[in-house]
This record gives C-alpha cells, structure tokens and sequence, in this order.
C-alpha cells in the first residue's frame, strides 16, 4: 500500500498560473495533484508570493478550481504552507 503525503503548498505552475491548496505527487501517472485548490488570481502582497504561506490577505483574490492536476515537470517550484493557515476551499 502507498502512503500518499498530502500537505498544504502554494505551487507555481509554467506560464505563472500559482494555485494553492492539499498537494501530493500521484506517482502511478508522475503529475502532481493539487485538491481543494483555488487560483491565487492576484497576490496581494508587497514583499512577494512567500508572504502567502501565513494565508490569504485582504488583496489576495482566489478562484476555486477544485481539483488541478499538472505534470511534475511543470512545477517551477512550491511554498509550503505554514500549519494552521486558513485557505477558504469552495
């Protein structure tokens, strides 16, 4: 049996599409899978995107999108989220 490690990350994809939500690495089809995600539409930081991993400010716009999934090479890098962080999911 595979255990899956699912852990909150902001994840920045190729072409600057950045979701946020519950990332694991579905090894069986080599994409990374990002569930409960939303679309980090505008950041709404001043000191850039690592200013996230607290959760949301009052700038930042999100649009839920659910589930994405994307090809591991498509990963340009991630943030882990810091424990407690409250993302809105839905």
């Amino acid at each position: 049996m595979k255990t899956i490690e699912i852990e909150q990350r902001i994840v920045s994809l190729q072409r600057g599409n950045i979701v946020v939500g519950d990332y694991h690495v579905d090894v069986e089809t080599d994409e990374i899978v990002v569930q409960n995600a939303s679309v980090i539409r505008r950041w709404g930081t001043t000191k850039g995107l690592g200013e996230l991993r607290n959760g949301p400010l009052p700038d930042t716009i999100l649009d839920y999108a659910g589930e994405v999934r994307a090809p591991r090479g498509s990963v340009v890098f991630t943030i882990k989220v810091n424990p407690g962080a409250e993302w809105p999911t839905g």
